[in-house]
């Protein structure tokens, strides 16, 4: 009987499944996709509900224009696909009002040590990653309405207008302080390379 001679581990030199990539090398638990769910390992931070009613109230807006649109166009002609509008108008908004809600709430960033994480979306879910070294300037924006709920918007702007990335619905006092550590890290980080 010849001495058995141990091959190599399973895996190596053949292009077998465990040649492939797995969850060890991805990062990934088996089973999961780049976007789902959104990446467990950080803390993610939420934002501010009061954007709920920014959104609210904005959506507000345009329903009243769209019904005061069509109730017009039904009041002059009296033709009963004005009445159909009328309804749609009002089934839409309804439905936009839901999403509005869970929108906001699917909402969240995390800071990481090279760059941060942005995450939002419902149906599409959209997860942007910004290096602190690709970040040209940081902005923060607030309109009438996110100031009367005091709400401020950061927007990071890099080379590539594609992956610029913004977190709403944030706290004055938090948009300034993410805007600053975000400021001095990619100097920090552009220094560096």
């Amino acid at each position: 009987m010849p001495p058995h001679t141990p091959g190599p581990p399973p895996g190596v030199g053949d292009q077998g499944p465990a040649a492939a990539p797995g969850p060890l090398l991805t990062g990934e638990p088996a089973g999961r996709g780049p976007l789902e769910p959104w990446p467990d390992t950080v803390r993610w931070q939420p934002i501010s509900s009061d954007l709920i009613w920014v959104e609210l109230i904005r959506l507000a807006i345009v329903v009243a224009i769209g019904l005061a649109v069509t109730a017009v166009g039904w009041a002059l002609s009296g033709h009963w696909l004005f009445g159909l509008a009328l309804a749609v108008v009002l089934l839409l908004g309804a439905w936009r009002a839901v999403a509005i809600v869970r929108a906001v709430r699917a909402w969240g960033y995390a800071e990481r040590d090279d760059d941060l994480l942005v995450r939002h979306g419902l149906l599409v879910r959209r997860l942007s990653i910004v290096p602190y070294s690709r970040m040209q300037f940081v902005d923060v924006s607030a309109g009438p309405l996110e100031r009367a709920f005091k709400l401020a918007t950061v927007q990071l702007h890099t080379a590539a207008a594609a992956s610029d990335a913004r977190v709403p619905g944030l706290r004055p006092a938090e948009a300034s302080r993410l805007r600053d550590r975000l400021t001095a890290l990619g100097e920090d980080r552009a220094e560096g390379l």
